[in-house]
């Protein structure tokens, strides 16, 4: 090697291993474990975050298809030189080229034309009709791509939960536009709203709502506490703890990875591989945070060297790779990272047993949900994507060694927020409230939790209580969503408390969707 490694050198070295977040303490991890050794759990949970960076347009997602409903959606939205207004269910997709004899418009690739009518769903439990929306029975459906989801939520694996946002407490449109409540700073913003999602505060928060759950159920794990949260998308303030220090790895057969090949050792240099782990792992400095610094490298390179040594184990190459995914716009045939994303989670949940493993926390992302223009399309190869990836997974869950997981693990959709109801031409812009999605063996499924809201924009006598200007004002809290997640992992009222300070604020703290 050209020159000594000094301690600023090292640093960067460290920046390039993908173990640790890198907001915590050093010691903290070894420390947490102590503390909440005493408790115990007979079982695995797992809980798996999918988090849809961008701000997914979820009012194309989960429609409410009642003629009241669905004539203020595709009055709002059928308009703009390239409308996103979905078709009504039953109404088959034609070839690109042909014209649609509803819209009288040629299909082009990713149409409302050429993707066809939304996708009926029907939940077990009748909605009620909120005010401002003119039905006797409210109907539903999911965006035409969504076939696989449509299946799961038909099987009772698949939950859907209606207005969710980022809250402080309950607010009404006129207390919003009046300014008389508090509720979230910077709304609307990409950064903020995703860091709100993830850890309750603005852009700038450190300790994420995943990661406190991980310091509350860490002590479950034994002496493997360093796997309690594991993220396969980078670094995420989700996942960061108080006392959990997040895994990060990649996906892959080999995903714990110890040094990266940047460094510029000669290759094949076994030597100077060696020699360059030696170094990094000393804790014999006469410097503190060398000291320190070398044995938290220490423990890393032990945790990758005996993930990677699981992960080559039958159980987790049992775990098949996800099928191709299939664009629904192109028609081509290729690989999707989420699902290779939960792939590794899948494998990660097979050999959780060999690692004496309990509770766990996971983090998958999938970016590109920003759709200020040719949503219709664009949005259409997402959803097909995150459908593709969900079912993989499920799937992948039914068999873990012969074992059904799914109902031992539970995953659930997230974002920035949701978008605009209008159309600004040919996409839309950020709003607020939205809805998501919860999977798994656990959730009470083929349903609609939280009230799905009135739809349609202030126009000459219609007053949306819902709606200001063109956002869903959410009446669901990711504090409520959330929590009835944590309930489930093993967490106590009082851990809920602390994780969730404004849970206090709001008159339903369980929202029934787990079993």
């Amino acid at each position: 090697m050209a020159g000594p490694i000094h301690r600023r050198r090292l640093l960067s070295i460290g920046s390039g291993l993908t173990f640790l977040g890198a907001a915590a303490p050093f010691a903290a991890q070894l420390a947490a474990a102590g503390s909440a050794a005493g408790q115990t759990a007979t079982n695995y949970r797992a809980l798996v975050c999918i988090f849809l960076n961008g701000g997914n347009d979820s009012n194309n997602t989960v429609l409410a298809t009642d003629a009241d409903s669905y004539g203020r959606y595709y009055a709002a939205r059928n308009t703009g030189s390239d409308p996103i207004a979905l078709l009504p269910p039953g109404t088959p997709p034609i070839a690109v080229g042909a014209r649609s004899t509803y819209t009288q418009r040629v299909a082009r690739p990713g149409s409302p034309e050429h993707l066809g009518g939304i996708l009926p769903i029907v939940p077990r439990t009748l909605q009620p009709i909120p005010a401002g929306t003119n039905a006797t029975l409210r109907t539903f459906g999911l965006h035409p791509v969504l076939g696989p989801l449509k299946t799961l939520f038909d099987a009772g694996r698949l939950a859907v939960v209606a207005n969710v946002g980022t809250l402080i407490r309950p607010i009404t449109k006129a207390e919003y536009q009046a300014g008389t409540v508090p509720f979230p700073a910077n709304l609307f913003s990409h950064n903020d709203q995703s860091s709100t999602w993830q850890a309750g505060a603005s852009e700038g928060a450190t300790v994420g709502w995943g990661g406190r759950l991980g310091d509350m159920i860490m002590g479950m794990n034994g002496t493997n506490t360093v796997f309690t949260a594991m993220s396969v998308a980078g670094n995420a303030v989700y996942l960061s703890g108080n006392n959990v220090i997040q895994f990060q790895v990649s996906p892959g057969t080999q995903p714990a990875l110890i040094i990266n090949g940047s460094i510029g050792l000669p290759a094949g240099s076994g030597v100077g591989q060696a020699r360059l782990r030696d170094i990094a792992r000393d804790q014999t400095s006469s410097s503190h945070f060398a000291a320190d610094y070398g044995t938290v490298v220490h423990r890393s390179m032990a945790a990758a060297t005996s993930l990677n040594a699981v992960f080559a184990s039958a159980a987790a190459r049992a775990i098949a790779g996800p099928p191709p995914f299939v664009n629904p716009v192109s028609g081509q045939t290729g690989s999707s990272s989420l699902a290779e994303q939960l792939s590794t989670v899948a494998r990660m949940i097979a050999v959780a047993s060999s690692l004496g493993l309990k509770r766990q926390v996971f983090f998958v992302q999938t970016g590109g949900w920003d759709f200020h223009d040719t949503q219709g399309p664009d949005q259409a190869i997402k959803l097909a994507e995150l459908a593709h990836a969900m079912s993989y997974f499920d799937s992948a869950m039914g068999n873990v060694g012969g074992l059904n997981m799914r109902g031992n693990v539970t995953s659930f959709t997230a974002s920035d927020f949701s978008r605009t109801f209008t159309t600004n031409a040919d996409g839309t812009d950020h709003a607020w409230g939205g809805h998501h999605f919860v999977m798994g063996g656990s959730v009470r499924g083929r349903d609609i939790f939280g009230q799905y809201p009135t739809l349609g924009t202030d126009r000459d006598s219609f007053r949306n209580p819902d709606m200001a200007a063109r956002a869903l004002v959410p009446t669901t809290a990711v504090e409520q969503y959330a929590a009835t997640m944590g309930r489930w992992l093993g967490v106590s009222e009082s851990g809920l408390d602390t994780i969730f300070p404004n849970l206090k604020n709001f008159p339903k703290r369980d929202l029934g969707f787990m079993a």
